[in-house]
């Protein structure tokens, strides 16, 4: 009933939430994914998206989908793998950015496992910079990262805002600095905060330092202050400060797939990965309590 190439397209679209960034993933027209998502609705028999001029939005029965499409992407690929005979094997050096950790990655990841018991993922978790400069040097496959901007390479996932969160009970002194959780340098987030809270002629202070998102999560819920932090990732126990917080906005910032210096070995098992994550993309963008 449901055509896979259509439930592809239809993930791509709910995850960047457009269908320009979907077509560009994809390597298809716009108006080919229009079409795709256009027949998918015909065949459900309901609208996915509401489309006006601010944006893309799933709806509720596009949020149903969402599930039924990776169940029935997933089953597809593991008949196409099973009559075509093909095994991964090798190892798969993939690294992920230290925010990701407490989404449902760890879900993905033993899917895949699960799928490919013969390839030895050995995982990383750094900094987003970090990564890539690991990926550049050829020590990794793959990497799972944010990114500035568009004009950085990767291959979209998803995209998001950072905001400034921290305890519900923080309250903060517009007469003194503004007191900054941050990972330590080299981190895409420190250096947003910093940059954008000089700009505004902001005063700050760093009250806490940490490699850990565990260590920083732990400060900014014991109120020593906030933190930089994508709004899809809010972890729990925190919360979005609120505008009369008097904070100057962050921007955008999006997450990304890159891949390393393909070596014959793990270049299939790095592509599959991949696209297991884009599949499942969406999980992502939903932290664990």
């Amino acid at each position: 009933m449901f055509e896979p190439v259509q439930l592809r397209t239809f993930l791509a679209v709910a995850q960047t939430l457009s269908f320009t960034q979907a077509a560009h993933r994809l390597g298809l027209r716009q108006s080919t994914v229009s079409q795709h998502v256009r027949r998918l609705e015909e065949a459900a028999g309901c609208r996915l998206f509401t489309r006006d001029t601010h944006g893309v939005e799933l709806t509720e029965d596009g949020e149903a989908m969402l599930g039924f499409a990776r169940t029935i992407l997933a089953a597809n690929e593991r008949a196409a793998s099973f009559f075509t005979g093909t095994r991964l094997r090798g190892r798969l050096r993939f690294g992920v950015s230290e925010d990701f950790v407490l989404t449902r990655l760890p879900e993905i990841l033993a899917s895949f496992c699960r799928e490919h018991p013969e390839v030895d993922l050995e995982l990383s978790v750094e900094l987003s910079d970090v990564l890539l400069q690991r990926l550049d040097t050829g020590q990794l496959d793959l990497c799972l990262a944010k990114r500035d901007g568009p004009a950085s390479p990767g291959r979209l996932v998803w995209r998001d805002r950072l905001v400034w969160i921290g305890s519900e009970q923080l309250r903060l002194d517009p007469q003194r600095p503004v007191p900054l959780i941050v990972f330590p340098p080299p981190g895409l987030t420190r250096a947003r905060a910093l940059d954008v809270l000089e700009r505004h002629g902001r005063a700050w202070r760093v009250v806490c330092t940490s490699a850990s998102l565990s260590g920083l999560v732990a400060a900014a819920r014991a109120g020593l202050g906030v933190m930089a932090h994508a709004q899809g990732l809010i972890p729990a126990g925190l919360v979005r400060l609120p505008a009369r917080s008097g904070l100057p906005e962050l921007g955008g910032v999006d997450l990304v797939l890159l891949h390393g210096r393909r070596k014959a070995a793990a270049k299939d098992a790095a592509d599959a990965l991949a696209e297991a994550i884009l599949s499942g993309g969406d999980r992502l963008h939903r932290p664990v309590a």
